[in-house]
């Protein structure tokens, strides 16, 4: 499996016997799944949806926004869990406004799962770890 860096965006081989031995990137050596949701900016979104290698759920978020500030705590504890098998990274709504123009929120937060590159299922609304973890479940993510 090809995994994206989410620090350098190099793109790293890694046999998918190996994803929960801690990879790590061979051009900077930071963890390839780190286990906490990536930052995601214009310049490295495109780039890591299409190379992360996993699913990648994407949840856009604001800082004035109560449901999304209850909703953090639970996205991370969510990736830490799940770490080897889906990808988590966040998108400030506020910071990168194009981004979320571009895949059509219109509420927050909302959670996009992404699969080779392409939108597969989309989430309104904060939920606690057992829904999130189930809502992956019926998107085939286990």
């Amino acid at each position: 499996m090809e995994l994206a860096c989410p620090h350098c965006l190099a793109v790293n081989r890694v046999p998918d016997a190996r994803l929960g031995d801690a990879p790590k990137c061979g051009k900077c050596g930071a963890p390839l799944l780190p286990g906490t949701p990536l930052d995601l900016t214009a310049d490295s979104f495109d780039r890591f949806i299409a190379k992360a290698g996993l699913p990648v759920l994407v949840d856009f978020w604001a800082s004035w926004c109560g449901p999304c500030k209850m909703m953090a705590p639970v996205f991370q504890q969510v990736a830490g869990e799940m770490t080897s098998r889906v990808r988590f990274a966040k998108v400030d709504t506020e910071a990168w406004p194009q981004i979320s123009m571009r895949h059509h929120i219109k509420g927050i937060p909302s959670l996009i799962l992404f699969r080779n590159g392409a939108e597969a299922a989309r989430m309104s609304g904060a939920v606690d770890a057992h829904a999130l973890k189930r809502w992956l479940a019926s998107q085939g993510v286990h």
